[in-house]
């Protein structure tokens, strides 16, 4: 392994494996509404290298540095333009709380929440927690809720927070060593979960075969979220009730059939201020209008994983198997 910096950027090299070659031209436009967003011939630009599955990207209200997981290797990532990359959190999401049969993952989806703070969906301690501080450079994690009923959660996997305070998220078996056949799974269900302000866990929906990234509409009347199954490669949105449940599911998007031919599965998604969505899927990243059509895809050649807008609206960061990359996105004022 070599560390190398290029042009402000640092960059993981690893000179024993050959990645799969990025689009020249990534943008693909199926409607013209894809052009408000991004120009035609915007490229994918290389942050960094070199990681096992990088995920879970966010900005950091603060500062606007880019933070990002990488899953197998139990770590988190902190990026910016100045300094480059660095490791900021190991481990991320394993701690030792539960050794059988797990997979010893870290943490997968990142937010900071309404007090600034993050919080991370730790796969290998199979909760919600809150980074707490450092001890001795060793970060301290505080559990938000790490069971339903008496029974542990399978593998948390990404989270969203509503204006009200309530978190809710995802907990596919991703986590588990067998994945549902595993010994260690105590819910049945792979379901997708509220937790209130008081500490009250609710599910909420438990039909899905493998719920993944989650968003709300910018007037959070809809929750969106992707199921990454390749049988049925979808995202579905669901209307936010006052108290906080949810409706019927409504199917949003069908992509199974380009993921039958494509690589990617729905995954992490965003919903920008003008109600677009751009959700990792087959292919890359999907853009999508508001009442469903898809409007393009920004491709990546390899499985993309998550994304995330920069602070200042500029750029759409991409986890990417392997990578961390960006792409322009044209000013605001131009989006509808």
């Amino acid at each position: 392994m070599r560390f190398k910096v290029i042009a402000g950027t640092a960059l993981w090299l690893f000179s024993a494996f050959a990645f799969g070659k990025l689009p020249a031209q990534p943008v693909q436009v199926q409607h013209p509404d894809m052009l408000q967003l991004f120009a035609a011939d915007a490229t994918l630009e290389v942050l960094a290298e070199g990681f096992s599955w990088a995920e879970g990207p966010v900005a950091d209200p603060a500062t606007g540095d880019i933070l990002f997981s990488d899953v197998p290797e139990n770590m988190v990532y902190r990026w910016n333009e100045q300094q480059g990359l660095m490791v900021y959190l190991q481990p991320s999401g394993y701690t030792g709380l539960y050794p059988e049969n797990n997979r010893q993952q870290g943490a997968n989806g990142l937010i900071f929440n309404y007090d600034k703070q993050l919080v991370l969906a730790q796969h290998g301690d199979r909760r919600l927690a809150l980074l707490n501080g450092f001890d001795n450079g060793a970060p301290q994690y505080q559990t938000l809720v790490s069971q339903f009923n008496g029974k542990r959660l399978n593998s948390p996997n990404d989270l969203v927070q509503h204006s009200n305070g309530a978190y809710y998220f995802t907990d596919p078996p991703y986590g588990l060593a067998g994945g549902d056949s595993s010994a260690e799974k105590q819910l049945s269900v792979n379901g997708v979960y509220r937790l209130d302000s008081s500490g009250n866990l609710t599910l909420l929906i438990d039909n899905l075969t493998r719920p993944n990234g989650l968003a709300f509409s910018p007037d959070e009347q809809w929750l969106y979220v992707a199921n990454s199954d390749k049988s049925a490669a979808q995202w579905w949105r669901y209307l936010v009730k006052p108290d906080g449940s949810l409706g019927m599911g409504e199917l949003f998007v069908d992509g199974t059939a380009t993921a039958q031919t494509t690589n990617g599965l729905p995954d992490g998604l965003k919903v920008l201020p003008c109600g677009t969505i751009v959700a990792t899927g087959p292919g890359g990243v999907w853009v999508i209008s508001p009442a469903g059509e898809h409007l393009g895809t920004i491709q990546t050649g390899i499985s993309a994983a998550n994304v995330t807008l920069s602070a200042d609206n500029r750029y759409l960061y991409i986890t990417a198997t392997n990578y961390l990359l960006r792409i322009a996105l044209k000013p605001l004022t131009d989006w509808k």
